[in-house]
C-alpha cells in the first residue's frame, strides 16, 4: 500500500535456488519477501534429479502452502517460485505459475513476471496451427514457440522465442540440468543474481528476497540477457543487441519494497528524494506532514526534513484486512478503505495537514482519505503526490489497461483537486522523478519507463494498439504527436512514428 490503496495491482514476483538441499523451503522464503509482488495465488516447482514436481494454488503464499504435506513433496535441490497477480488471464488455478510442461525429452517449468504486447497475436497463430493451450495467461506463449523452434539447441530455441515475444517480461525456467532467468530487451521488470554461502545461486525479483536468504548479491540481470544457472556455475549470454533500458519507474515509486536495490539505486532513499524534490516544487503552509501508508512514508518523510515540517502518524493502516481491490463495486471498495485506514484524531485534529502519497489512480480513494482526515478534525487537508499524474496505461505489466480507470485522463489537476476535496493538490513532476530516481542511463528519461505520465511508450503497442487509439482523445492524440515531434527525451517507438506520419499526411 498506498498506490491510491492498491488501485495498482502489481505484476508478479520470482524467484529460484540452484544448488541448495532445501531449494523449495528456501523459495517459500524468498516469495514471502515477494509477496506485495502477487496476492492472487503462488506456486513451487522443485527439481529432483531432474524429475520437476510442483504445486500451486490460489491465495497468499501462507494460504496456498499451508499444510507441510505440500512443501514436503517438493524435493530436490533446485526450485523456482511465483507469486501472481493476473495482469493478463484470469484468477482461475489454471493460470497460476510456474507452469509444469512434461515432455518425452523431459519436463520444464516456467515463470513469468511482466506481460507481453504481441502475446494474443502470437497465440492466435499458433492456435490455428494447431497450439493448444491449458491457460488464458500469455506465459504459455514462450513454451510453445520454444517447441515449435527448428533451431538446434534447447538455448538457441529460447533465444528464437525471446526475439520473437514483445513488451515487458522477466522469465524463469527449470530443466532437468539448469534454471534459465532472460530480460526483456528494455529491462521493465528486475531481476537480480545473488550466491549463498553453500554456493547456491538465487534469482529474485528483487534483491530484498536475496536478503531474506542470506545471499551475497551479485549483479542485476541487464537488458536482453540469458542467465545459465547449472552445477558447474553460471553464465551470461545476450540473445539480442537491440537493447534500450527503460526500467518501470512506478518499480521505484510503489512496486518495489523500501528496503530494495534496482541497478543499484536503493528504493527508499528514491522515494525520500522525491518527497524532497515536492516539497521544493510544491510547497505549503502546513502543521505537519503525514504519509499515507506503506509505500508513502519515506516520500513523506523526505517532504518534512525539506520543508521543516514535523513528520507524524496521522493516519494508521490495519494490517489485517483484504485487499481493497478484491472488492467487486467501488462502494465496497470505499468501505474497504475505511476498514484499512484511520486518521488519528489527536493528532490532525485542528491541523493544517500536508498529506503524502505515492499516486492517483481513480481518485476515489484519495477522496476517501480527505474525508476521514476532515472527519477526525484536520483544519485543512493539502494533497501532495510523490509522481506525475497517470495519463495513460501501461501495457509492460501493471493492470491499468484503459485510460478510463485513470481520473489524471479525464480532469486537470485542479479539478482533480476539486473532486478529492482537499484544500490544494499537487503533484510531482516528470523531470523532478527522473532526477530524483537518478538512474543517469545513457537513454530517454535516464533509463527509466514513464510511459504512464507522457504517453511515450518504449516499444511499439502490438495487440494493444487500436484499443489505446480509441481510448484516448484527439486532444491527446495531437498532443502526442507534438511530443514525438519536439520532444529530445523520445524512445521514436512505431506507435508515435505512426501519430507523426498521420499527422504529415
Amino acid at each position: 500500500m498506498s498506490a491510491e490503496i492498491e488501485g495498482l495491482h502489481e505484476e508478479c514476483g520470482i524467484f529460484g535456488v540452484w544448488g541448495h538441499p532445501d531449494a523449495a523451503r528456501l523459495t517459500y522464503f524468498g516469495l514471502h519477501a515477494l509477496q506485495h509482488r502477487g496476492q492472487e495465488g503462488a506456486g513451487i516447482v522443485s527439481n529432483e534429479d531432474g524429475r520437476l514436481h510442483g504445486y500451486r494454488g490460489l491465495g497468499l503464499l501462507s494460504q496456498v502452502f499451508s499444510d507441510d504435506t505440500q512443501m514436503s513433496k517438493l524435493r530436490g535441490n533446485a526450485a523456482i517460485g511465483h507469486v501472481r497477480y493476473a495482469t493478463s488471464g484470469s484468477g482461475t488455478v489454471d493460470n497460476i505459475q510456474p507452469f509444469l510442461f512434461r515432455f518425452y525429452d523431459g519436463d520444464f517449468a516456467l515463470a513469468h513476471n511482466g506481460n507481453l504486447t504481441n502475446g494474443r497475436a502470437i497465440r492466435r497463430e499458433l492456435e490455428e496451427t494447431g497450439g493448444i493451450y491449458h491457460s488464458n495467461s500469455d506465459t504459455e506463449v514462450l513454451m510453445h514457440l520454444i517447441r515449435r523452434s527448428s533451431k538446434p539447441t534447447f538455448l538457441d530455441k529460447l533465444k528464437e522465442a525471446l526475439n520473437t515475444v514483445h513488451g515487458g517480461f522477466a522469465y524463469m525456467l527449470m530443466k532437468n540440468d539448469c534454471m534459465i532467468g532472460a530480460l526483456d530487451p528494455n529491462g521493465f521488470r528486475p531481476l537480480s543474481l545473488g550466491q549463498m554461502t553453500n554456493g547456491a545461486y538465487v534469482l529474485a525479483s528483487e534483491t530484498c528476497a536475496l536478503d531474506i536468504v542470506s545471499a551475497r548479491f551479485i549483479r542485476d540481470i541487464q537488458p536482453g540477457e540469458i542467465i545459465i544457472i547449472n552445477d558447474e556455475g553460471y553464465t551470461i549470454e545476450s540473445y539480442t543487441d537491440t537493447t534500450q533500458k527503460a526500467i518501470c519507474s512506478m518499480e521505484f515509486i510503489y512496486f518495489a519494497r523500501p528496503d530494495s536495490n534496482i541497478y543499484g539505486i536503493n528504493v527508499h532513499s528514491t522515494r525520500k528524494r522525491a518527497g524532497a524534490r515536492l516539497a521544493q516544487e510544491a510547497p505549503v503552509d502546513a502543521d505537519m506532514v503525514i504519509g499515507v501508508p506503506n509505500s508513502s512514508l519515506s516520500a513523506a518523510a523526505g517532504y518534512a526534513e525539506e520543508s521543516g515540517l514535523p513528520n507524524e502518524m496521522g493516519l494508521v493502516k490495519n494490517q489485517y484486512v483484504a485487499r481493497t481491490f478484491i472488492q467487486p463495486t467501488q462502494e465496497l471498495r470505499e468501505q474497504g478503505v475505511r476498514m484499512k485506514l484511520s486518521a488519528v484524531r489527536g493528532v490532525v485534529e485542528g491541523k493544517r495537514v500536508v498529506v503524502i502519497d505515492d499516486s492517483i489512480v481513480r481518485g476515489t480513494t484519495s477522496r476517501r482519505i480527505v474525508q476521514l482526515l476532515r472527519e477526525a478534525g484536520a483544519a485543512e487537508v493539502h494533497m501532495r503526490i510523490a509522481s506525475p499524474p497517470l495519463r495513460y496505461p501501461c501495457y509492460y505489466g501493471i493492470d491499468i489497461s484503459r485510460t478510463s480507470e485513470l481520473i489524471a485522463a479525464r480532469m486537470s489537476v485542479q479539478e482533480i483537486g476539486e473532486f478529492i476535496g482537499a484544500d490544494s493538490l499537487a503533484y510531482l513532476s516528470l523531470d523532478g522523478l527522473v532526477e530524483t530516481i537518478g538512474m543517469k542511463e545513457d537513454a530517454p528519461y535516464g533509463g527509466l519507463c514513464v510511459a504512464y505520465f507522457n504517453g511515450d511508450y518504449p516499444t511499439s503497442l502490438g495487440d494493444y494498439e487500436e484499443e489505446f487509439l480509441a481510448s484516448i482523445t484527439e486532444e491527446d492524440k495531437e498532443r502526442l504527436t507534438r511530443f514525438a515531434q519536439d520532444s529530445s527525451q523520445y524512445y521514436g517507438n512505431e506507435y508515435t512514428q505512426h501519430l507523426v506520419q498521420r499527422e504529415e499526411h
